[in-house]
């Protein structure tokens, strides 16, 4: 146990001995004004104790020194050689993917996004809690209503995040596992005080060199044709939209796969809610080709579905098909064009967030296929490397026999959209977004939306 010293003698040596100098040089100025010409005795005293202080400093460094290099002889020599100090370890000792392959790299990202939409709908009020209060659901539109109707929402529920492993072996086979959630669905919670939303899977797959299998964007969908926009999905009405399981196989400029299978149907003169079958037995066929370029890209899409529904007494099958082309150009550093069209007959289900069914059901219970003419086009514009605006403009239209579907399907969706978005930071942008959209029945009968939608976004 060390004695109890007196704070100011608890200093380190080389500070106690340091004080005492500097006391020392202190007072022998003042010492030798006060003895005047029989000062120079007592001058040369205190020189040399001085002298003799400063060497006992000089003593007790060198055994500091000394005791450090003993403490860590390996470091004390290697850096005295010139050699470079040892890496700090690491802060995470164990691998952050334990059962990975060797070489095996991690990576994480996502986004927050908090949007404000204010909505006003002259012929009736969309659902409370539905996705049309947070997304543009042409589906959603009101026709005939009564009264207007005019909201304002707020969600972060469309923030999202992935995890993503990669895996390059010595034989130059590439693994790759991803998946990725949001909260863009079901409330959990209420507005009154929690806003609390499930997690939903929107991406789990696995891939291999050229074959992928798992849930991720339909081949017959090209996201990368899509506009900046407000709501997440813009052009809804006009553009393939999908996300399911898959096999998919690419080589080069092609790509193949075979997609989950399901039918959605309207029973016969709309009589009833719709039907979504799962009979099918035969997967979705798609297969696309794409051109890419400096300034440019193509691309060409095809879909071969089976359309299928059964009940106890009978079952009844039909052809589905599409045809779907996209692209967009670069217009010198500022503009940039694109857009997507989009045909077919039986595809009903991978447009427009499912605007109308694949088929109908006709009085015998057969499926009679729904023919669609879809399609949308943009123009992005950057006014400096922060600003940009974005103009598009979305249709698709449905060839109904009356007959058969009834009066109530829809005919025809409309929409147009001007935004403007501003980055102040890297991954920041600040946006808002007017849009206008419209939903015409068989009847003639019609419904607006007229809306304004903003959102802040930081990506990571």
């Amino acid at each position: 146990m060390q004695p109890d010293y007196p704070q100011a003698l608890r200093r380190p040596r080389p500070q106690r001995l340091a004080a005492a100098l500097f006391a020392a040089l202190a007072i022998t100025p003042l010492a030798y004004a006060q003895q005047g010409q029989d000062g120079d005795a007592a001058m040369r005293a205190r020189l040399a104790q001085l002298e003799q202080m400063m060497q006992a400093m000089q003593s007790e460094l060198d055994a500091l020194k000394a005791e450090r290099n003993a403490q860590t002889p390996a470091t004390a020599q290697a850096v005295a050689q010139g050699a470079a100090a040892p890496a700090k370890a690491a802060i995470q000792s164990a691998p952050i993917v334990p059962k990975g392959n060797p070489a095996t790299t991690f990576s994480y990202g996502g986004f927050i996004r908090a949007e404000a939409i204010y909505t006003r709908t002259p012929d009736g009020e969309i659902a409370e809690n539905s996705l049309g209060r947070r997304q543009y659901v042409p589906a959603s539109i009101p026709i005939g209503g009564d009264g207007e109707g005019t909201d304002f929402n707020t969600t972060a529920q469309h923030s999202r995040f992935w995890f993503t492993v990669d895996n390059t072996n010595e034989n130059g086979d590439k693994v790759k596992g991803h998946i990725e959630m949001d909260f863009g669905t079901d409330i959990n919670g209420n507005q009154l005080s929690t806003n609390s939303y499930t997690p939903r899977l929107r991406h789990a797959y696995v891939s291999w060199n050229n074959w992928l299998a798992g849930q991720t964007w339909s081949n017959f969908q090209d996201v990368s044709v899509l506009p900046e926009a407000g709501p997440l999905l813009g052009p809804t009405e006009g553009t393939v939209f999908v996300r399911q399981v898959q096999l998919r196989y690419s080589k080069g400029p092609w790509v193949f796969t075979a997609e989950n299978p399901e039918t959605l149907l309207s029973p016969y003169r709309g009589v009833g809610a719709r039907i979504s079958s799962d009979d099918n037995n035969f997967p979705d066929l798609t297969a696309r080709y794409t051109l890419k370029g400096k300034n440019a890209h193509f691309s060409v899409a095809g879909i071969l579905r089976q359309l299928r529904y059964q009940t106890a007494d009978r079952s009844t099958d039909e052809i589905g098909y599409g045809l779907s082309a996209s692209g967009k150009v670069k217009l010198g550093e500022r503009d940039e064009i694109g857009g997507m069209l989009t045909a077919g007959s039986g595809i009903g289900r991978y447009l427009g967030y499912s605007l109308n069914p694949d088929g109908v059901l006709d009085a015998q219970g057969d499926i009679e296929s729904l023919d669609v003419l879809a399609g949308f086009f943009g123009w992005k514009h950057s006014f400096t490397p922060r600003l940009r605006s974005n103009l598009y403009v979305s249709v698709a239209s449905y060839d109904n026999d009356t007959d058969v579907t009834g009066l109530a399907i829809n005919r025809s969706s409309r929409s147009a959209h001007a935004n403007l978005v501003y980055s102040p930071l890297p991954n920041l942008d600040i946006g808002s977004e007017l849009l206008w959209g419209m939903r015409r029945i068989e009847t003639g009968e019609s419904g607006e939306l007229y809306r304004l939608h903003s959102f802040v976004k930081y990506s990571f």
